[in-house]
């Protein structure tokens, strides 16, 4: 009753920030993401009959308490009756940090606890699952680019590839300003923002203009439009945290530097984009051929160590060499 999954980091260039039901982690709208070849969770569950507590590891450490929580609540929705499991996990991408590290840990818990058990749901049921855990972790069980349809219940919520194998340019490249643990959690940003921020309404709106235009634009396989749409969306979601009651906001001073260093770019004619998350860090979205002069350009001001290149990643994925456990 043993199994190991690594699934990757997903970031989202149509945002849907905020929940209508924070105990299914049902999301106010739609969203769109792009899953990431260089940021992964590996995660080994086993259930053992013999336990009288979930023992559960991160990064080769025993969990806190809060963390520990969270992962035997999201057990409760599949292991089998009374029964407690080992868990271990490690992260290749920073926690809490705006590098959505909750969505690749997720997703990798959902299908290793799930496959632990000798189970074969399909993608569309672990993409359900995977979101009981983080709403962002729904989006994980697939690579590319991919859709959450928000739903109105447990059944109609999951997501689904727009397109799995990424075949034009597009990348992404991580500028690591700061990966501390963020001070405001993701979920607590998002209920203030819906509760207390005058934009909200007007959100939903942007989101479903923005989905219909970035679905065309990938199809298009128009990098310029898919970057300007992200930021964009980006953007206006951060305008929502800074008009809450009271305003907040994760930037930084080095993250205002990087947009500006990417606004210039490419006022100099280099097609560069960028987006965040909830964390200071800053993603930028090119075409590959410009990969070259955009490290050229940024390395001398963020160090070559802090920028980080990714490609499109894969979906999640069973580990089956038992070199690969951490059980």
């Amino acid at each position: 009753m043993k199994a190991t999954a690594r699934a990757h980091t997903n970031i989202a260039l149509v945002k849907y920030w905020g929940k209508k039901d924070p105990t299914l982690m049902l999301p106010q709208t739609d969203s769109l993401s792009l899953t990431l070849d260089r940021f992964y969770t590996t995660t080994s569950v086993e259930f053992d009959p013999t336990l009288a507590a979930d023992q559960i590891q991160i990064d080769q450490a025993p969990a806190a308490p809060n963390v520990a929580q969270r992962v035997s609540q999201f057990l409760d929705l599949v292991r089998p009756q009374g029964c407690f499991a080992r868990v271990a996990s490690v992260n290749n991408v920073p926690m809490a940090a705006g590098l959505a590290s909750s969505a690749s840990a997720f997703a990798a818990l959902a299908a290793a606890a799930s496959w632990a058990q000798g189970l074969h749901p399909s993608r569309t049921e672990l993409s359900r699952l995977a979101r009981r855990g983080s709403g962002s972790a729904t989006r994980s069980i697939f690579g590319g680019l991919v859709e959450w349809h928000a739903g109105h219940d447990d059944q109609s919520s999951f997501a689904e590839p727009i397109q799995e194998h990424v075949d034009f340019g597009l990348e992404m490249l991580a500028i690591l300003l700061d990966t501390r643990q963020k001070k405001i959690g993701s979920r607590r940003g998002m209920q203030h923002v819906v509760a207390t921020s005058p934009y909200y309404p007007t959100w939903r709106e942007v989101v479903a203009h923005d989905m219909a235009a970035m679905k065309l634009a990938i199809a298009a396989q128009d990098i310029d439009q898919i970057g300007h749409l992200a930021q964009t969306n980006a953007l206006r979601m951060h305008a929502l945290n800074l008009a809450a009651d009271p305003g907040f906001t994760y930037f930084n001073a080095a993250t205002l530097k990087a947009m500006e260093t990417i606004d210039h770019l490419r006022e100099t004619g280099v097609s560069c984009y960028y987006t965040m998350d909830a964390g200071p860090n800053v993603k930028v979205i090119y075409d590959r051929r410009d990969r070259e002069t955009i490290l050229t350009a940024l390395t001398p001001q963020f160090g070559a160590d802090h920028l980080v290149v990714a490609k499109p990643g894969p979906g999640v994925e069973e580990l089956t060499d038992e070199r690969d456990s951490l059980i």
